[in-house]
């Protein structure tokens, strides 16, 4: 069973903020790479890049937010059995972004 709840605890408050920070450098660091000749290789955000790099900005951003809201919005899940919390998503999406 899903239960679906928005109380969260002041470090997963700080996970989120760090996800968006990373997120937003992320953005920042991919606009400067492109104009300095490097180029995106996901082909969806390099379509959105070619377009505008505020447009490419903003989808950045609500892609982040939606996922973040999508993981926020689910308490427990369970995969096979094992219960996970939502936290365990939210660092897990904070550790991929940090190694990128």
């Amino acid at each position: 069973m899903i239960t679906f709840t928005f109380r969260h605890g002041p470090i997963t408050f700080a996970y989120v903020l760090l996800i968006i920070v990373l997120c937003v450098a992320d953005s920042f660091l991919t606009i400067d790479i492109v104009s300095r000749g490097g180029q995106e290789l996901n082909p969806i955000m390099a379509y959105y890049l070619n377009q505008s790099p505020l447009l490419f900005f903003i989808v950045k951003y609500l892609i982040t937010c939606a996922a973040i809201m999508m993981i926020l919005s689910i308490k427990n899940n369970y995969i096979r059995g094992i219960r996970i919390r939502a936290e365990v998503f939210l660092v897990s999406l904070f550790i991929a972004l940090a190694l990128v």
